[in-house]
């Protein structure tokens, strides 16, 4: 079960060049998702631009459902940049 005092979530990446991959990655300060997501390639010398889409999975804590966060967000493919 996940808690009220969660950090991180799971990034989904459901299109582009690593879709069907999963990430870890923290919350920003507010509490919020991250808004977009640069990661590396694999190969190197690029990068590939996700940003954050509008579907989201929670997982409620069992003491107060309202103030959860998401256990895992997912992200759409931009654009790669290079290096």
């Amino acid at each position: 079960m996940a808690t009220t005092s969660m950090t991180t979530y799971t990034a989904k990446l459901i299109d582009g060049p690593l879709e069907g991959k999963t990430i870890s990655t923290s919350f920003l300060d507010s509490g919020d998702p991250q808004p977009r997501l640069e990661l590396p390639a694999p190969s190197g010398g690029k990068r590939y631009l996700y940003v954050r889409g509008s579907a989201s999975e929670t997982e409620y804590a069992s003491d107060d459902p309202t103030a959860s966060l998401p256990s895992a967000v997912a992200y759409r493919y931009v654009e790669t940049v290079f290096d």
